[in-house]
């Protein structure tokens, strides 16, 4: 759902953060965290957006081009090298296709192959990863492709054997959206629900993965927090035993789309609500998707706990960083 974050001047933030002398804080116990987000690329805003994670949990995410693992200029290094200077668990994410249209960034073959399962072992060995995520909602790819996603059902195994290989401790996984895999294709998705259509086969595709992530935004379905159905998460449990991780969760607050409207008060709730219905899961680690609100498309751009245009906080920065 989210677009990538391309980084590179963000390595003008490290030289600055870097003749701050400030003890690190202490970690925190939570699995909570947010994925990277300042509110804009400017190098005192990527230092207030640090700063800031210290509040929201002990994980910050970097999502983007598989291909910047190769990078050392990527934000998936600046993720990973900031983490000692911010006592924080970096969690990566590398994508390979298109989520909107299913294409893929570049041919899965040949020498691509290789550059990505290399720059995935080579990552994660060099900053002892603990998290390192191949494939970003890949259900999605299964409905518009899935030839391509056959192939990548092979080489995730491929790449998840050479990065044990090198980093044994990493956990390795691929992300599902969760509405789509549950059959909802209505709401602001522009189809029809149908539980019939749900996609739970496809967790048996990937035996070795490590954890079973997903991004969720149920906004997408339902129109307010006291609409999701009880059962909404603890149906995950009925398809697997390992450890559910979500890794990009949201709910928007802005008066748009007509129809959809929602508001500050209401993105609090589901805060709330989202830690009520997953309270007997037994999850890994929770990622809300966004610290300030994004410039990109409605209702995304305002899933933000902080606002982008005077960077105050919502209710629900509140409410997400107290709860537990």
């Amino acid at each position: 759902m989210r677009g990538k974050i391309l980084l590179l001047l963000l390595f003008f933030s490290i030289a600055v953060i870097g003749c701050e002398e400030k003890a690190p804080a202490p970690p925190l116990v939570s699995p909570k965290g947010i994925s990277l987000s300042p509110r804009s690329t400017s190098a005192a805003d990527f230092t207030d957006f640090f700063e800031k994670s210290r509040q929201t949990g002990s994980i910050v995410m970097w999502a983007g081009d598989w291909l910047e693992l190769s990078s050392t200029e990527g934000g998936a290094t600046v993720v990973a090298e900031l983490a000692p200077t911010y006592n924080y668990t970096p969690l990566i994410e590398a994508q390979f296709f298109n989520q909107s249209t299913g294409a893929l960034l570049r041919p899965l073959a040949g020498t691509t192959k290789e550059v990505y399962k290399n720059s995935a072992a080579d990552f994660a060995h060099k900053y002892n990863l603990k998290y390192l995520g191949l494939g970003i909602e890949v259900n999605v790819l299964s409905e518009k492709s899935p030839s391509d996603f056959d192939n990548f059902v092979s080489f995730f195994s491929e790449v998840y054997d050479a990065v044990k290989a090198g980093s044994p401790d990493t956990k390795v996984f691929t992300v599902f959206q969760l509405e789509k895999m549950k059959g909802l294709n209505g709401g602001l998705f522009g189809g029809t629900n149908d539980p019939a259509k749900a996609q739970w086969s496809l967790l048996d595709r990937f035996p070795k993965t490590d954890l079973i992530v997903f991004t969720t935004y149920p906004c997408l379905i339902y129109k307010s927090p006291a609409d999701i159905p009880a059962d909404y998460y603890a149906e995950i449990q009925a398809h697997t035993t390992k450890p559910i991780a979500f890794t990009e969760i949201g709910w928007h607050s802005g008066a748009t789309p007509e129809g959809w409207e929602s508001s500050e008060t209401e993105q609090a709730e589901f805060v709330t609500t989202f830690f009520d219905l997953t309270n007997s899961l037994n999850k890994e680690l929770i990622i809300w998707s966004f610290m300030y609100d994004p410039e990109t498309i409605i209702p995304f751009n305002s899933m933000g706990l902080r606002r982008r245009s005077d960077g105050a906080a919502k209710p629900a920065w509140n409410t997400w960083i107290n709860i537990n």
